[in-house]
């Protein structure tokens, strides 16, 4: 069944609207019409199945049939601090991540970050990983749309400290690796993640990351690009902690 979300404002009663570019989609793409039934999501992890009643030019009117917890969102909330890589690699990371199960990523330029930017020349790359990170939602059919943040200017301004665990991808720990530390954190309901950019994290990074809680680790035996090293990790999270099932 077909599947859009919708601004929670659009839902009054047992009656909904979908209006912007949906319109078009459900109109001339999809070709639905009056009686057709489709799952809307209010991104705040809410299914609705409705019914559609009517599609105008620059609305389609439903009717909500049932509604119920959408099912597809991990119980743990992982936060990815992403290093900023260089052109393109983010789009990737995004999407593959969204996929996976994500709660909102941190764009971070990282000592090593071969691009520079402040926050307001980011502002517009943001909005178009907000794009791509609501496309990506929608075809993995969550419930949330999750949030690209606004650039920080480094690792040591983050509110890293809020998460009930903080895990630091560190190629130069060869000890501790990712399994051990979920293991001994199996109730973390919220999970920073780290990944540093190309070339990694400065060791003064780690540092202070380590000093707010963070916890170095390994991936494994083989060095991992920055677009692949957060996208691995989070798979592991969620499977280790049960929320691949």
């Amino acid at each position: 069944m077909n599947r859009f979300f919708v601004d929670p404002v659009q839902i009054q009663g047992d009656r909904a609207r979908i209006v912007g570019e949906d319109v078009k989609h459900i109109s001339r793409v999809l070709r639905l019409a009056a009686g057709d039934q489709i799952v809307l999501c209010d991104g705040a992890c809410t299914d609705y199945r409705a019914r559609i009643d009517e599609v105008k030019k620059e609305a389609v009117l439903l009717t909500i049939l049932h509604s119920g917890p959408s099912v597809t969102e991990p119980q743990r909330r992982v936060t990815l601090y992403q290093g900023l890589p260089k052109a393109g690699k983010m789009e990737i990371i995004l999407q593959k991540c969204v996929e996976l199960g994500i709660w909102s990523v941190v764009p971070v330029v990282a000592r090593r970050s071969v691009v520079k930017l402040c926050p307001q020349e980011f502002e517009p790359k943001r909005l178009r990983y907000q794009r791509i990170a609501y496309e990506a939602a929608k075809q993995a059919r969550r419930g949330i749309i999750p949030q690209v943040t606004s650039l920080s200017t480094s690792y040591e301004e983050t509110a890293v400290s809020r998460h009930d665990l903080l895990l630091i991808a560190d190629e130069e720990e060869r000890a501790v690796s990712l399994k051990e530390v979920l293991r001994a954190n199996l109730n973390a309901l919220d999970i920073g993640l780290i990944i540093g950019p190309e070339g990694g994290l400065e060791r003064c990074e780690v540092a202070t990351l380590r000093e707010r809680g963070g916890i170095c680790l390994t991936m494994g035996p083989r060095v991992l690009r920055t677009e692949t090293a957060g996208t691995a990790a989070l798979a592991m999270i969620l499977y280790e902690l049960g929320d691949m099932e």
